[in-house]
């Protein structure tokens, strides 16, 4: 009985190609038509893995992790000093998606600079801020600016300690004027003290104390007063809101 053998299906020429021009492993520069070149790993045509990014447009360089075609891991930017020629580092720390996202180090200047927690490239979380006229915040963040509980010690030794919203005193803190060796101890609306109670604080080591000082306090509840004072703001300022 005759044996009929069936010739095997041979896969388009196209296919072949197709695979063999997909991008997969490490690779050696890649260039885009605008002048960008990556150089790293891939997987299925995309940026994954470990690899190199550098935009000819800004001269910006991204150095780390990379995610189906995406920063995502570890990674440091640099962008080019225009007075030195050389590159400076601009962020170090965690990527998602493209966009910042835990921990990391933003360097928005020589002597400005944030350590902290980040989310969708804001700061966002706890962290530390470095200022460039020697403030330094330290606390809680929320759309890039501090949100929540707080220290802001300025450059001259004084701080406020306590809360903050939207980048302002905002609630209930505290303000050591060290340098008069003095403490207020109040309620802010919007950077600006509302109520509260003024008391010497250290005046005998302030380098810079005050006249005379404070005399004591002689109510009998001067807690009381302050929460009554404190009641009265907050309802004639809820019926502004009314009005």
């Amino acid at each position: 009985m005759p044996v009929f053998k069936c010739p095997r299906k041979s896969a388009p020429l196209w296919k072949g190609w197709e695979e063999k021009a997909r991008k997969n492993g490490r690779r050696h520069h890649v260039y885009a038509v605008n002048g960008d070149h990556y150089v790293g790993e891939w997987k299925d045509n995309l940026r994954h893995g470990k690899g190199t990014q550098i935009w000819k447009k800004k001269g910006a360089i991204y150095e780390g992790d990379w995610k189906f075609g995406k920063r995502d891991g570890y990674g440091t930017l640099s962008l080019p000093d225009g007075e030195t020629g050389k590159y400076r580092r601009v962020y170090s720390g965690w990527w998602k998606g493209d966009r910042k996202s835990g921990y990391g180090i933003q360097f928005f200047g020589p002597k400005e600079y944030y350590e902290g927690e980040w989310w969708s490239s804001q700061r966002s979380g706890w962290g530390r801020m470095y200022y460039s006229n020697g403030d330094i915040y330290e606390g809680q963040w929320w759309n890039d600016k501090p949100h929540g509980a707080g220290m802001l010690r300025l450059k001259n030794g004084n701080r406020y300690e306590g809360s903050w919203e939207r980048g302002r005193k905002h609630g209930h803190g505290r303000f050591f004027h060290l340098d008069h060796g003095q403490l207020f101890e109040g309620f802010w609306v919007e950077d600006v003290a509302k109520c509260g109670t003024m008391i010497d604080f250290g005046r005998e080591e302030a380098p810079a104390p005050t006249q005379f000082p404070i005399p004591k306090l002689k109510l009998l509840d001067p807690d009381g007063v302050l929460q009554d004072a404190l009641a009265v703001f907050k309802q004639t300022e809820e019926e502004e809101e009314e009005d």
